[in-house]
């Protein structure tokens, strides 16, 4: 039996076999990365959604821990008041890719001028 100029064929189904499960890794980080920023996402809302509410009761003093808790660790917040509403951004940044989050609520009666 003579081989061809380039050999034969032996062997190539491994190199595909590798290239293909690169690809499908690379799919899944990706994937994962994607599902992870959605986590983040949300969990970024919860906390602008929560801070915002204890703003809005006049349970201020309680906001960092309730941040802390819920917003994805290393998050930033920023609370607002303006005349009768309140507002809470957190803002969270992994890779290159930055999270942000904004919340409003309406003062209550009696909290509106403290």
């Amino acid at each position: 039996m003579r081989r061809g100029v380039l050999g034969d064929d032996r062997g190539g189904v491994t190199v595909e076999a590798a290239v293909a499960v690169c690809g499908l890794v690379a799919v899944l980080v990706l994937g994962m990365a994607a599902v992870m920023a959605v986590v983040g996402q949300l969990r970024c809302t919860d906390a602008a959604r929560e801070a915002a509410r204890l703003v809005a009761r006049g349970d201020g003093a309680r906001v960092a821990g309730v941040v802390e808790a819920l917003a994805p660790e290393g998050a930033r917040w920023t609370v607002r008041r303006e005349e009768d509403t309140a507002s809470v951004e957190v803002a969270f940044s992994r890779l290159g890719v930055e999270l942000r989050a904004k919340a409003f609520a309406v003062m209550e009666p009696g909290v509106v001028g403290g």
